[in-house]
Formats: structure tokens, C-alpha cells, sequence
């Protein structure tokens, strides 16, 4: 199907379970429900003209919701502490390392209640970056910090931590400091 101005129609929410923005496109529904990160949305679109022919061809719905970039160290839990950042790169630039490192994080006084840690996740609008590479840090026999690593491989997958960092940074107040 030729994606054209003609043939896109956006939708406006009319109502939605949660605080998330959503915005949908289709090709052909009038009206439709979504599924957008376990949120339930009712859209529908706006008045325009019907077309005297119907449309033949696949009925395509893209969806977008706009996700504050969070880490979590439990899914569905955002870990409330700012982490200290380190990053190192080959000198060749194909791969890097990204290492996290929590003072007291938040995910202590939690995880009592909602579990064990299962990995270290960055979430933003394009997805989720996961990592195992995790360790708890004693002091006294107490939990004090928590440091993650994240490695990235290829050139695409730096490219991918970046932007996330950039959104992270930005809802954060965060700074990028060179040494």
C-alpha cells in the first residue's frame, strides 16, 4: 500500500485508561481499540468525508505512545535514584561499555514487596535495552549501591544507548561531563 497524505487518517483519543498520549494511524478503521504498553485506548477519528469507493488492502495501525525514558531494575518498577554514568569506547568505536552505578537506589526499600531484581532494563520510546550484568555492592551487611553494566557491541547498538541516554538525560536534568 502507497502511504500518501490521501490515504492517512489521524486519530484523537476519546478516552484512555491511563496519562499516556497515544496517536494512531490507519489506513481504513473509522474506529478501533488499542493495546499500547498495557494501556487500553479508545480511538476514533475525527469527521471527514467518506470516500465513494472503499479502500482494498491490508488494515495497518501504527501506534506510539509517549514513554518517559525510565531505568528499572524490576519490571513495571522505575527506579527512582539518578545513577553516576561512566562510558568507554574502543578506539576503533565498535563496541563500548556503559557502566551504572546506584548510590542507596530505591529498588532496596521495594524489593521486599515486588521481588528480586531480574535484570537492569532502560525503557524509552524505541523499546527496551536489557542487560544481566548486575551486582549489589555491602557495606556492613547492609546494600548500599548498586552497579550495572551494559555492553554495546556494534556501532548500531552505541548508537541505540546514546538516544536513549539523550532522552534520559533530558527528563532527568542530567549532564554529559567529559574527563
Amino acid at each position: 500500500m502507497d502511504w500518501t497524505e490521501s490515504n492517512i487518517m489521524f486519530f484523537s483519543v476519546i478516552s484512555r485508561t491511563s496519562s499516556k498520549q497515544v496517536m494512531a494511524i490507519t489506513a481504513s478503521h473509522f474506529s478501533t481499540r488499542l493495546l499500547v504498553y498495557g494501556q487500553l485506548f479508545q480511538v476514533q477519528c475525527p469527521g471527514r468525508p467518506r470516500r465513494a469507493t472503499p479502500r482494498r488492502g491490508p488494515q495497518v495501525v501504527v501506534a506510539a505512545a509517549a514513554v518517559r525514558p525510565a531505568i528499572q531494575f524490576i519490571q513495571g518498577t522505575d527506579e527512582q535514584t539518578i545513577p553516576d554514568v561512566r562510558l568507554t569506547k574502543s578506539r576503533d568505536g565498535t563496541n563500548g561499555v556503559a557502566i551504572f552505578t546506584f548510590e542507596q537506589p530505591s529498588v532496596f526499600d521495594s524489593s521486599a514487596e515486588l521481588g528480586d531484581i531480574t535484570g537492569f532494563y532502560m525503557i524509552d520510546d524505541e523499546g527496551v535495552l536489557q542487560s544481566v550484568d548486575v551486582s549489589a555492592k555491602f557495606v556492613n551487611g547492609k546494600p548500599a549501591r548498586i552497579e550495572a553494566k551494559y555492553v554495546m557491541r556494534t556501532p548500531r547498538d552505541w548508537d541505540r544507548f546514546m538516544r536513549f541516554m539523550e532522552r534520559y538525560s533530558q527528563a532527568n536534568g542530567l549532564q554529559f561531563v567529559k574527563n
